[in-house]
């Protein structure tokens, strides 16, 4: 038993003190007189005393409870003489803190021992009756007085059981509203007295691990025994952190060993306080949290891979790179690479099978792709039909290579779906994680070399490279200032003269405009910018501008004297497939006075293939405007013959690639005398393109080819100096071998592309 601790907790509760003594004696009108009257009447009383005690314990054995309590003679002996000595103090008088402790600490040990008040009052009832009597004995109101005594004790014992009912009632409500709320909450209690090693567990936190409070002990090694290796170190401390002070209470979740092994999650909660000088108690709740930490680490496990194929995603692919970089800085760390693994026209397959299909094609794809790995390596779906493969621990830079081949070797096995079989291609593109000890963009490296493995014909992988970064970043400065070239006034068209080859003569008949990048004094070759308004979309606006600059300038030349003469300009795949195309071409010719048959819209083999059925009916719609249509590079695609009759067309120009090795390569002269025999065949209009030299000349109007355009002609000019050649007298005009000393022949080519040649 603690008595100590007890009762210095009982005198802190009591609020005991002596300002609290002297109210309850003023109360009681207590005087030094009063005290000098019992203490000169002490010793008298002493026989009388004694003898009460002695009749007392007589008396108790008539009743069952006190009875219970005295079996033992020497426990009554003992229990005689401290209660003589304590009736002793009381005739003294002297109330002081020695006396009061010493009567509160027999109250605690009658509580402690389970005697109820009423006996403790009745003895008190008895003890004056018998010292009234020694005091007045033979005094004729003695015995009402002793009866007055008897009704009012009895009255106290019903008040003090009154207060009692009504404080443990409360206590009851109190005690039952908590066991409610721990009830609703799940929770199990803890109190620890930190310093004496003592620790209180309820039965709700005992049943969260399965087990009982004893098997627990009352010792804190019971609770941290269970905790799990990993976390014990983190919940020592966040004690400690608590402890100290740095917290403002204890919360902190960890694992704890059930009965059968498992673990469970739980949430601890706390305060400290102090119980005495150096002593420390926390005392808090713990819940089981495992559900929620269950459902946690699913969303966390749902944020870091592919509902789909159950890879892990994007995300977790950051995380898993940042971890191989700090690996690659470590001293003996071996290479490590990143594979970028897309598949070849895998839009196809969901275009014409669906996405069901397609997503079918995903999961096989990815387990091939898995089988294809080493150990240790790690397989990520990027997005859509996109995969990123990363290598670490490589001994060398060619075992990405070999990996990407198995890959390759491993994808291109045919793939049974039903009553389907598929062949899946990819190309990958690979990038180291350092390059000359320093980290790289990994990623975005990657990607570079799966664009240029794209660009040299898929199903295959390439290997980043500066170059490649170099490429790009200038491909990026390029639509930059390609964006801003037209507004900055720094577009500009030349033209090419189309002749007509009649019997010998030489008639100009058309002009093809040619857009022309003029940046500083530099003129920048049409094969840079091009692409870089195809990419951006600028094309589009470009485009409209090329359309009207051209349609004014041949317009005013018509004006001027050349009034039939045509206007070729090249037209894209971007502008072709808008549906405010055709709106904007009217109001253009509208707006340049242009008649709809002078305007030729030159197309390739590939715009042709592209949305076939858009295409159809806009060059349709084209046509039945006036408008000419002209397929432009014919022979260097892949375009059916049966396009030349399904569409609209009425202009078929021979590619300069084939002219250009005429009559001296037998081979690209039968594919020229070819290609100039089909467009007569089909009533098309013919161009050789590229003509530069007289023996070219003479192939193509010996093989009936009325047009023809090139540097033997004239290379392409500005609209001025085009402007000063047609108004020389007897230009294009005159027998082919004795054309003007202004056509100078030139061996140099400036190079072409879809919107100029």
């Amino acid at each position: 038993m603690r008595t100590k601790e007890d009762f210095a907790e009982l005198l802190r509760r009591l609020h005991l003190g002596p300002q609290e003594q002297a109210e309850r004696l003023s109360f009681l009108q207590w005087s030094a007189e009063d005290a000098q009257r019992l203490a000169a009447m002490a010793g008298a009383m002493d026989p009388a005393q004694q003898a009460f005690v002695d009749q007392l314990y007589d008396h108790l054995q008539n009743f069952a409870t006190p009875a219970a309590l005295l079996q033992s003679p020497q426990t009554i002996e003992r229990l005689k003489h401290s209660q003589g000595s304590y009736y002793q103090d009381l005739w003294r008088g002297q109330f002081d803190e020695e006396y009061v402790n010493g009567r509160l600490r027999i109250g605690m040990i009658h509580q402690q021992v389970g005697l109820e008040l009423k006996w403790y009052l009745g003895a008190y009832r008895l003890y004056l009756d018998r010292m009234l009597g020694e005091l007045f004995t033979g005094h004729p109101q003695h015995q009402l007085y002793a009866s007055l005594l008897k009704a009012v004790f009895f009255d106290i014992s019903l008040a003090l059981d009154t207060y009692s009912a009504a404080q443990h009632r409360a206590l009851e409500d109190s005690e039952a509203r908590f066991a409610r709320a721990l009830r609703g909450a799940n929770d199990g209690l803890w109190d620890w007295h930190v310093e004496q090693d003592r620790l209180y567990v309820s039965e709700r936190w005992a049943s969260m691990l399965g087990i009982s409070r004893e098997a627990i002990g009352d010792a804190s090694q019971g609770w941290f025994s269970r905790v799990h290796p990993d976390d014990l170190p983190g919940l020592r401390q966040a004690i400690e952190a608590h402890l100290q002070g740095r917290t403002a209470l204890l919360h902190h979740e960890y694992r704890m060993r059930k009965r059968d092994g498992d673990y469970a999650w739980v949430l601890v909660r706390g305060v400290a306080e102090a119980s005495g000088p150096d002593q420390q108690r926390m005392a808090g709740s713990q819940t089981d949290i495992s559900a929620r930490k269950s459902a946690e680490q699913h969303l966390q496990h749902a944020a870091r891979h592919d509902p789909l194929t159950g890879l892990a995603n994007r995300m977790r692919l950051d995380e898993q790179l940042q971890q191989a970089l700090l690996r690659q800085g470590k001293v003996g760390a071996r290479e490590a690479a990143l594979l970028f693994v897309d598949l070849d026209r895998f839009k196809l397959i969901n275009d014409s099978l669906g996405h069901a299909v397609g997503d079918r094609v995903l999961v096989e794809v990815a387990q091939r792709l898995k089988a294809c790995l080493r150990p240790g390596d790690e397989l990520f779906r990027f997005g859509g039909d996109e995969f990123v493969v990363l290598l670490d621990d490589l001994a060398c830079a060619g075992d990405a290579e070999r990996v990407a081949q198995r890959i390759l070797d491993g994808l291109h096995h045919p793939l049974h779906l039903d009553e389907r079989t598929l062949v899946v291609n990819a190309s990958i593109g690979i990038a180291p994680l350092q390059e000359r000890g320093k980290p790289l963009d990994a990623l975005q490296a990657a990607d570079l070399a799966l664009y240029r493995a794209k660009a040299a014909g898929k199903a295959q992988f390439a290997r980043y490279s500066e170059e490649l970064q170099r490429a790009a970043q200038h491909h990026l400065d390029m639509e930059s200032a390609m964006g801003q070239a037209l507004d900055n006034g720094e577009l500009e068209l030349h033209y090419q003269p189309i002749c007509q080859l009649q019997q010998g003569q030489v008639q100009l008949a058309g002009v093809e405009a040619l857009l022309r990048w003029r940046s500083g004094e530099r003129l920048i070759s049409p094969l840079e910018f091009i692409p870089a308004l195809e990419e951006s979309g600028e094309i589009v606006r470009v485009g409209d501008w090329v359309l009207q600059q051209a349609c004014r300038q041949v317009r005013a030349w018509q004006l001027a004297g050349q009034s039939q003469l045509r206007c070729s300009v090249n037209i894209s795949s971007r502008q072709l497939q808008q549906a405010s195309f055709i709106p904007r071409l009217i109001d253009i010719l509208q707006d340049s006075g242009l008649p709809p048959a002078s305007l030729i819209l030159e197309i390739t083999e590939s715009q042709l293939m592209e949305d076939t059925a858009q295409t159809l009916v806009s060059l349709r719609e084209l046509a039945s405007l006036g408008v000419r249509l002209a397929l432009d590079d014919f022979g260097t695609g892949y375009c059916s013959l049966g396009y030349l009759k399904r569409f609209p067309l009425h202009i078929l120009k021979v590619d300069k690639s084939f002219i250009g090795g005429t009559p001296a390569d037998g081979e690209l002269s039968a594919i020229s005398r070819a290609i100039i025999g089909l467009g007569h065949s089909l009533g098309l209009e013919v161009v050789a393109e590229g003509v530069e030299r007289d023996a070219q000349l003479d192939f193509v109007r010996h093989e009936g080819c009325h047009y023809a355009q090139g540097y033997w002609f004239s290379k392409p000019l500005p609209g001025a100096e085009l402007q000063a050649l047609l108004g020389r007298p007897g230009a294009f005009a005159g027998a082919v071998a004795a054309l003007p000393e202004v056509f100078a022949r030139s061996s140099s080519t400036l190079p072409r592309s879809r919107v100029q040649q």
